[in-house]
């Protein structure tokens, strides 16, 4: 694999800096090739403005029209085609941070704000059909992602009943709504719980899992999210009613898998 780690995390001393540090060495030691984007560490800038598309600021900044120019003619920052050839590059992305008020890090975010622009991302359609190719399709489909969460809640908390809602509900807006989004399938992701009282041999046990799911990574089954133009879907986007009839919220986005 041709592997991009993204690492949201200020503190390189922490949990999450051991476990990256350990996760890149056991994807190197595997075979594989990794690139790294460290957020914190290269002061990245998460917030979208004009310069990034080297736009005149006498003009109306319309984000989405203004930044798939801007890619279209090479204009964008350099940092951020930077991010994007690190992305072209890769066939999985590994997506790791602490899980903060329920979602990643604002930095992260930022990430995803500038380099996912229109065009590179998303915003691409089919010439023969003229469908928009979206969730499972588009200019990123055939690559892959992990998320790698540190959380302080106990893992039960974040379970089915749990009252900080299911792990897989809280990743939706990510998992779904932008990697799914943009054509990139997700293997379910791995939560480290109770990251801010972690004992020595709660270390022990994370990194033991991480490198399970690493190794496990190049043939893991994505989570089974449905395609919007594979017929599940009508005209207006929203799931047949034969779909899941009794379902719905985020878990019907999901098909179930095929008996073996």
């Amino acid at each position: 694999m041709k592997v991009l780690w993204i690492f949201a995390h200020p503190e390189q001393r922490s949990l999450s800096g051991a476990l990256r540090d350990d996760g890149i060495r056991t994807l190197r030691d595997n075979g594989h090739e990794v690139r790294e984007s460290d957020l914190y560490a290269m002061r990245w800038n998460p917030v979208v403005d004009g310069g990034d598309f080297a736009h005149d600021p006498a003009e109306r900044l319309v984000v989405g029209d203004v930044s798939e120019r801007a890619y279209a003619a090479g204009r964008l920052s350099g940092d951020i085609r930077a991010e994007q050839e690190k992305i072209a590059w890769a066939d999985t992305l590994v997506l790791q941070f602490p899980l903060w008020w329920y979602s990643m890090p604002a930095i992260l975010k930022g990430w995803f704000d500038r380099t996912f622009v229109k065009g590179f991302a998303f915003g691409v359609t089919d010439p023969h059909t003229g469908q928009t190719l979206r969730y499972g399709e588009g200019m990123l489909a055939g690559k892959r992602a992990m998320v790698v969460v540190t959380a302080g809640a106990r893992e039960s908390s974040l379970g089915p009943r749990g009252v900080n809602g299911e792990l897989n509900d809280l990743l939706f807006p990510l998992q779904h709504g932008t990697l799914w989004y943009a054509g990139i399938a997700v293997v379910p992701p791995l939560l480290v719980h109770g990251a801010d009282r972690a004992t020595a041999d709660d270390y022990t046990s994370s990194r033991a899992r991480l490198r399970e799911r690493l190794t496990a990574l190049p043939t893991a089954a994505p989570i089974p999210f449905r395609t919007q133009n594979g017929g599940d879907y009508d005209a207006d986007l929203v799931l047949r009613p034969h779909l899941a009839p009794h379902g719905s919220g985020p878990a019907v986005h999901s098909a179930v898998p095929a008996p073996g």
